[in-house]
């Protein structure tokens, strides 16, 4: 069972993102205040449940949750700032957009570089351990695999409709034969042999 807070009596919000380790499209996160002893007994690390329970699970976040966000960067802020700030700023950015100002902050991970003074603490896999970064890991999952799909119908042979951007064999192959697309992010190594270039 994931806890509903870290500290007693103050506002949390969880913060997660999505999309870091995809070639393609934009880092997505999200910023989720739940209300005190929060319980839902489906609320889990986005990455153990279905697209389908995903989905519904978005439902029920952004009807009970007392505020939540959802913050894009997408692949040209990314290849300007790397992916690592990219990921910082869409958590900033989902923060900010917060109808209510939280009291500590809860990420996901283990580095974080705010831009405040909100407090915060890292959590090395706090979407399966608190109920607001899993709740949080569920908007920026679904938001992002929704973004992928839109887009995807302009570039059907890179079938983001199922690997969201991420490194899969179809997505390079892909790749290869009709090369980047305007989605895609050019400061990632794309292709295997990309690494035999540079080393050779």
């Amino acid at each position: 069972m994931l806890k509903s807070s870290f500290s007693k009596g103050i506002i949390e919000a969880g913060c997660d993102e999505a999309g870091r380790g995809c070639l393609a499209g934009p880092v997505v996160a999200a910023a989720v205040i739940l209300p005190l002893r929060y319980r839902h007994k489906l609320l889990n690390d986005s990455k153990q449940l279905s697209e389908k329970k995903r989905i519904q699970l978005r439902k029920d976040i952004e009807k009970d949750a007392l505020a939540w966000a959802v913050s894009f960067v997408d692949n040209n802020e990314i290849d300007k700032v790397n992916i690592l700030n990219a990921s910082y700023l869409a958590m900033n950015r989902s923060v900010d957009q917060l109808k209510t100002v939280p009291e500590l902050l809860l990420i996901d991970g283990n580095r974080y570089k705010p831009h405040n003074d909100i407090p915060f603490e890292c959590i090395i896999k706090g979407d399966g351990k608190y109920l607001s970064i899993a709740a949080a890991s569920i908007l920026a999952k679904t938001y992002r695999d929704e973004y992928m799909i839109k887009i995807g119908k302009q570039f059907p042979d890179y079938q983001w409709h199922q690997n969201k951007g991420y490194p899969t064999a179809i997505h390079r192959e892909a790749i290869r034969s009709i090369g980047l697309s305007a989605y895609h992010r050019k400061t990632f190594r794309q292709l295997p042999e990309q690494l035999e270039l540079f080393e050779g």
